[in-house]
């Protein structure tokens, strides 16, 4: 499942491409989509802007109309100039958005819908977001004082855009246990993570991340050279990754 940071990259350029620019052509297989569609069409509309909330990636158009979607497992959004031959098939795809000059394409998506605001309900905060709250993050993280840590920072309602990856990783720079439960751990610890998790989400949107312990499983740590740990953890059984000693 794509991550924080992905996203942001994803919206980013689509921003680049898209923004000021008239829709020429929607297209989608989605019948809540083609429904709105059909009753307000998105055909020539103008893209003010892409942004990312989250994991979640948003689209406006003019006319105050917002299209979020979330690419779980397997979706992605690809941008093609006008007339470039698709790298994936056409069944795959789920919705375009195209000018003059781009086409967008939405593959294997499977929540789209259109909103009448780019709010997302229920999100914690977003940690690549400039307004990032770091004591309201502070205090849902608190709330959770009989999870572990690692389940905690999955959790899109405390805290939004860490995914799979950044949680093995992040504990990991922080040198703590994933399996510690949040009442174990005292506030400069849990500041240090929200402050690393926030540091490593940017710096990827820069440049390609260098993982420590994520899928190296049975491989040496590349601090101290014990032997990485993958476990299965949570209630959706997700991998967890980490050194036992560097992770006491």
């Amino acid at each position: 499942m794509p991550e924080g940071d992905t996203i942001f990259r994803a919206a980013r350029t689509l921003d680049r491409a898209l923004s000021g620019k008239v829709v020429t052509r929607f297209e989608t297989v989605l019948p809540r989509l083609a429904r709105v569609d059909d009753q307000t069409p998105l055909r020539g509309r103008t893209v003010e802007r892409v942004t990312a909330t989250g994991k979640h990636l948003i689209i406006e158009f003019s006319g105050a109309l917002f299209l979020r979607t979330h690419l779980r497992m397997n979706g992605s959004w690809h941008l093609y100039r006008a007339g470039e031959r698709w790298r994936k098939r056409r069944d795959d795809m789920r919705l375009v958005i195209a000018t003059d000059d781009f086409e967008a394409v939405g593959f294997n998506i499977p929540v789209a819908e259109f909103q009448s605001g780019s709010d997302v309900p229920g999100l914690g905060p977003d940690l690549l977001s400039d307004s990032f709250d770091s004591d309201e993050a502070m205090r849902r993280i608190r709330a959770q004082q009989s999870t572990e840590i690692a389940d905690v920072l999955l959790n899109q309602r405390v805290i939004a855009g860490i995914g799979n990856i950044y949680k093995s990783e992040v504990l990991f720079s922080c040198g703590v246990s994933p399996f510690r439960k949040v009442s174990e751990l005292d506030d400069d610890v849990l500041r240090r993570i929200v402050k690393r998790a926030r540091a490593m989400l940017e710096r990827s949107t820069r440049e390609r991340p260098r993982f420590l312990v994520y899928e190296r499983g049975g491989e040496p740590c590349r601090k101290c050279g014990t032997r990485i740990e993958r476990r299965k953890q949570g209630d959706d059984a997700r991998s967890t990754y980490w050194c036992p000693r560097c992770q006491k």
